[in-house]
């Protein structure tokens, strides 16, 4: 085999080990998805020989709350969406009103491309508890959001037993250990947006009147759509393998040919000097 065509069956070779390697490595790595908080137990377990911990992280427990529409609302309404939370009242003079307005942004900005005329990204649910459902009855609910043009069809405005909420918001959202000013057993009065992944379990906090923080929101958010279910085998990847596997038979199919057309050549060469 001459140099030129070793050469040639050499770069049909490496070229896919290089491509598959590389998109496996931006697959892996270079999608950075957000972290995961609260850990409620560390397993400890041997895997291919080694000693590996496995986090069991905390996942948020199911509710029986009401809704601006008076129907009954619990966390299976919500099966496989990414959920964006916050805590409001709509007596709030303050923080409330521009809290609720940044939702709506997130909203109306976070859309699902692949629906036509209807844009509402339907994967993902926008939750508001209210922390003073004594005053925030259904009707209430319902002024504060025709004021500001809520999307009922993934934002629900709960109101409820207090207790369900507050031990929500300080045992199993943490916000009191998050926030770290303004929250306590008595009161909570947070501008925490808590974004929670489909399985429940609580990936992110964000200053909600922050616009750097409500941008990586808006990041994270979208990524954890995307996130694969480590249960399940990624199609990408096994056609990548599929695609390497049959650039090296190619290659190999190549470098046969190759060899077998020079013998063959050399072999009419040797005829014809004689």
């Amino acid at each position: 085999m001459s140099k030129k065509a070793f050469y040639a069956v050499l770069m049909v070779l490496i070229v896919p080990l290089i491509c598959y390697f590389a998109l496996k490595y931006y697959s892996e790595s270079a999608l950075q998805m957000p972290g995961h908080y609260i850990p409620d137990s560390v397993a400890t377990m041997v895997k291919n020989g080694k000693q590996v911990n496995d986090t069991l992280w905390h996942k948020l427990p199911d509710f029986k709350l009401t809704n601006q529409l008076g129907e009954a609302v619990t966390l299976d309404k919500y099966k496989n969406k990414v959920i964006i939370a916050d805590f409001f009242f709509t007596h709030c003079p303050t923080i409330c009103p521009p809290l609720t307005r940044n939702m709506k942004n997130l909203q109306e900005s976070i859309t699902n491309a692949q629906r036509v005329g209807d844009k509402t990204n339907l994967f993902i649910q926008f939750v508001s508890f209210s922390i003073d459902p004594e005053r925030d009855s259904v009707p209430r609910l319902k002024q504060w959001a025709d004021k500001f043009q809520i999307n009922p069809e993934n934002w629900d405005l709960l109101t409820g037993d207090k207790k369900t909420i507050y031990d929500l918001a300080l045992n199993h959202l943490k916000l009191a250990v998050m926030d770290g000013k303004g929250v306590d057993e008595d009161f909570i009065h947070s501008d925490m947006f808590v974004l929670i992944d489909s399985s429940r379990n609580i990936r992110g906090y964000y200053r909600g009147l922050d616009d750097a923080s409500l941008k990586q929101l808006s990041r994270d958010v979208v990524m954890l759509t995307l996130e694969k279910n480590h249960n399940e085998k990624n199609k990408n990847t096994g056609l990548i393998k599929i695609m390497t596997f049959v650039f090296l038979i190619a290659g190999v199919a190549i470098g046969l040919y190759l060899i077998m057309f020079k013998k063959k050549k050399n072999a009419e060469t040797f005829v014809e000097k004689k």
